[in-house]
């Protein structure tokens, strides 16, 4: 296909779903996601795995029909051991299953997202300066799940938690035509970004929100959104700092979304393996501390 087209056929994609109500399809989609109704979700269960042939044999249950809703099926754990994680204190291992969309280098505050696009490391944090400072110049590494994938959010190295910040948005999809055609889609997205500390320094991790997936959450806080707040919100951690282990959960998504690591300049090493295009696995060695 060429550039132009290419282009175009973007664009048409993307015309009605700008028009659409991201945030009230979202909230039909979250309560659907959620009813108990025993035929509704088992139907949608069992469409759902044959359409994106999920292989549902890893799964710590592997009978669909104990499932008591399509949201319960969605965030499922895996059996023991088949995820493992990298070993070495100086490896940094992938948070997610899922489709590396980009990685590389931060110039100055401008985060490559696909030819022609790019968005701001400030605005992706919230709007804050100081927050957004550590990481300028810095790593950073987009990865997509998909519908198929695995949809809890591992910890990529031991921290502990500084601040959470929650930052409304739209809900535009995050697939390849969006990234082509949406100007800085994950700044613009409804999204939470947590702060850590760690050997590397601080790391960020951003659960970037979609259209359907109107629901973020981690360990800690529960359920961030819905519902859907107005301004940024802050939560700090000084007195009682939250401390996870490389590998222990951190937050799932409902739906198929995306995760942006964020690290220092200079702060890790990413690996040959790890680039545009490349499918990864949860625990699986993605970078080092530098030596």
């Amino acid at each position: 296909m060429t550039p132009i087209l290419q282009y175009l056929t973007d664009r048409l994609f993307l015309l009605p779903l700008a028009l659409l109500p991201h945030h009230r399809l979202s909230r039909v989609v979250h309560r659907l996601a959620r009813s108990e109704n025993r035929a509704f979700s088992q139907w949608l269960i069992r469409t759902i795995t044959s359409v994106y042939q999920i292989d549902c044999s890893l799964a710590e249950e592997p009978d669909l029909s104990t499932y008591s809703s399509f949201n319960a099926f969605f965030t499922r754990s895996l059996k023991t051991g088949v995820r493992p994680i990298a070993a070495g204190e100086e490896i940094v291992v992938s948070p997610v299953d899922g489709v590396v969309s980009q990685c590389g280098p931060i110039m100055r505050e401008s985060i490559f997202q696909a030819k022609g696009h790019q968005f701001n490391l400030t605005t992706l944090l919230g709007g804050d300066q100081g927050r957004a400072a550590p990481f300028t110049n810095g790593i950073f590494s987009t990865i997509y799940l998909s519908p198929r994938d695995y949809h809890r959010i591992h910890m990529p190295m031991d921290g502990t938690l500084r601040e959470m910040i929650y930052i409304p948005g739209r809900l535009y999809p995050v697939n390849n035509p969006s990234t082509r055609s949406v100007p800085g889609l994950f700044a613009r997205n409804e999204r939470v970004a947590a702060i850590f500390e760690t050997s590397a320094g601080p790391m960020a991790m951003v659960l970037v929100g979609a259209l359907f997936v109107g629901s973020i959450e981690t360990v800690w806080a529960g359920e961030i959104t819905p519902p859907q707040k107005k301004f940024v919100t802050t939560w700090k951690y000084p007195k009682a700092p939250i401390t996870l282990k490389k590998g222990d959960e951190m937050g799932r998504f409902n739906m198929g979304s995306t995760v942006i690591l964020l690290f220092g300049d200079e702060a890790v090493d990413l690996h040959d393996s790890f680039s545009a295009g490349m499918a990864q696995q949860m625990g699986s060695a993605i970078a080092s501390i530098p030596g």
